[in-house]
């Protein structure tokens, strides 16, 4: 009885760790976000990985990709966060968002933790959801 108490507690531990990190992670991207559609390259960056960060050496041509190649991301309609994932040893939070035209556009964000917490260390555009586009 001992051994499934403690099997019991241990998972529910493990669960709760895997809520907190989801939560987390949510909570990243969606500040990068709000960031976004404040015009706030700046802080934007911040939520980008140092690897992001070298790429595009300062907030301004980080800016200027997302405006470029994400709008959907810099102006929003509407986030919604699904699944969590683990591919080959790294996270990937899939993200459904609908730009302002009401197109759906379905993201993946890579995922890493560093010492000050996690970092966007990269968006994929998995599909458009929208029929119409």
């Amino acid at each position: 009885m001992r051994r499934l108490l403690l099997a019991v507690s241990l998972s529910a531990g493990l669960a709760s760790g895997a809520f907190a990190q989801n939560a987390e992670i949510e909570a990243n991207i969606s500040a990068q976000i709000q960031a976004f559609k404040a015009d706030d390259f700046a802080t934007a960056f911040t939520y980008a990985s140092p690897n992001i960060q070298r790429l595009f050496g300062t907030p301004e041509n980080f800016g200027t990709m997302v405006r470029r190649g994400y709008p959907m991301v810099w102006r929003p309609a509407d986030v919604r966060f699904l699944e969590l994932r683990e591919i080959a040893g790294n996270l990937w939070q899939k993200v459904m968002i609908t730009d302002g035209n009401g197109r759906v556009h379905i993201l993946d964000y890579q995922m890493v933790q560093r010492e000050n917490g996690w970092k966007i260390n990269g968006v994929q555009l998995l599909r458009n959801s929208d029929p119409s586009a």
